[in-house]
């Protein structure tokens, strides 16, 4: 530092002068550390910079494939049936990374962004859209194009069956001049049963009138949801009245037990709750004309099917007439059937096989002859074994039966359309029936 001072000049001449230094000194070490502190900011607002660089071109990415879905959105709004599950299982887990990587950019923002915010608001409406399309979808479309699958599928059956060089013998229905079950089709789903899915148990199938074979009766009678209480059946007077939920009539019993019920003749067959009796009911009046108890059966759930409750005394149809099939302590639990007279529930005859009735699934009666199934996985069942009532002889066959759900609750045989009524929780199917020539 320079200034003008005053001075003097001495005896000899010599000019004197006076200089003041304060006592603290420059701050040398403080201005060091400024510098330092000064380069560490510049390099953070570096840094600072690179990132918000960074955030802006993800930002500008996450526009652009925010518009890219809205886009797809409202295309699949305007093209009703362009779309399927996939789709939305696409969309949705884009719009989940979207959500994701939004997130994680908010949390690496220091205090609040406007468009940050406002992306994260567009992604969660987007979410909201889809989710209301995809349930609307799964309501209408997805029902369409799932029948509209089965139809192919049944379409392409038919086509196979036409093509075949072997057509299988035809014979005339309510005979049996055959040799036997040969074959069964592949399931016809008929409906859901007029209940719901949580009845997941009961029957169905055709009457059989020998003296007006032609005339057309259906019944639908799934058990309350215990699986044990016969209590609400329905009638219909045509296959298309059933399909389309039109019945003749809705009744009401006080309280048939289990799925083994069958309709011959305008009566319907049906084993009374908690009791060892058999009801004859007449279908007109919806009143019971008769009760029996059928000598030495087994209740009480005490030998039912496989994987079927309370179905202890399962009634059957076919050419010759009205069966029971059941088990006796006697028979120590090994299957019995008897044939009865439609008219007084008396016990004609009985047979006794060696199948023990709690590991068969199920059984039918066609021509004289039972056939008993058994479960090979959740989509197949076997008709492995019969019993010729009227030679007393018994036997092993192979016999696949395709099913749609785990249990088959009931199976029901009609002559005069040599089909096959099947309940299997809850659905109705139906099978064709070939014989052996």
């Amino acid at each position: 530092l320079f200034a003008n001072v005053s001075g003097s000049v001495d005896d000899e001449g010599t000019c004197q002068c006076s200089v003041y230094l304060p006592d603290t000194t420059f701050p040398v070490q403080k201005a060091e550390q400024l510098e330092i502190t000064a380069t560490v900011l510049l390099e953070k607002f570096e840094r600072e910079l690179s990132q918000v660089r960074e955030y802006s071109k993800m930002i500008e990415l996450y526009q652009q494939r925010i518009l890219n879905l809205t886009i797809r959105v409202e295309h699949m709004e305007k093209s009703s049936i362009s779309y399927t599950e996939l789709d939305f299982q696409l969309l949705k887990v884009e719009i989940s990374d979207l959500e994701r990587l939004v997130t994680q950019l908010k949390s690496s923002l220091v205090g609040s962004n406007v468009i940050v915010e406002q992306i994260y608001l567009e992604i969660t409406n987007l979410t909201i859209l889809v989710n209301e399309l995809e349930s609307l979808d799964k309501n209408n479309i997805l029902a369409i194009r799932r029948q509209i699958v089965s139809l192919q599928n049944r379409l392409k059956e038919c086509e196979e069956s036409t093509n075949k060089t072997t057509v299988p013998p035809y014979f005339p229905p309510g005979s049996c001049i055959h040799r036997g079950l040969l074959n069964v089709s592949q399931p016809y789903i008929v409906k859901l049963n007029w209940k719901g899915f949580s009845y997941k148990y009961g029957s169905w199938g055709r009457d059989y009138s020998p003296s007006n074979p032609e005339k057309e009766v259906y019944w639908v009678a799934p058990l309350n949801t215990n699986g044990r209480q016969l209590e609400y059946y329905r009638i219909y007077r045509t296959f298309d009245d059933l399909l389309l939920f039109k019945p003749m009539y809705e009744s009401r019993i006080t309280y048939g037990e289990g799925s083994g019920v069958a309709l011959y003749n305008n009566y319907m067959y049906y084993h009374s709750y908690n009791s060892r009796y058999m009801v004859k009911h007449d279908l007109k009046t919806n009143t019971m004309v008769l009760r029996k108890e059928l000598p030495n059966a087994a209740t009480g759930n005490r030998f039912s099917y496989a994987g079927v409750s309370w179905q202890d005394i399962d009634f059957a149809v076919d050419e010759s007439g009205l069966w029971v099939i059941y088990s006796t302590e006697n028979s120590m639990g090994n299957i019995v059937i008897s044939k009865l007279n439609e008219t007084t529930l008396d016990v004609l005859n009985t047979w006794q096989t060696r199948q023990y009735r709690p590991a068969v699934s199920n059984a039918f009666m066609l021509c004289g002859v039972l056939y008993i199934t058994r479960p090979m996985n959740t989509r197949k069942e076997e008709i492995f074994y019969m019993y010729d009532t009227s030679t007393g002889r018994e036997g092993s066959i192979s016999v696949i039966m395709d099913k749609k759900l785990d249990t088959i609750q009931s199976i029901d045989y009609n002559p005069t359309d040599q089909r096959l009524y099947v309940y299997n929780d809850g659905y109705l199917l139906r099978y064709d029936v070939t014989f052996q020539p």
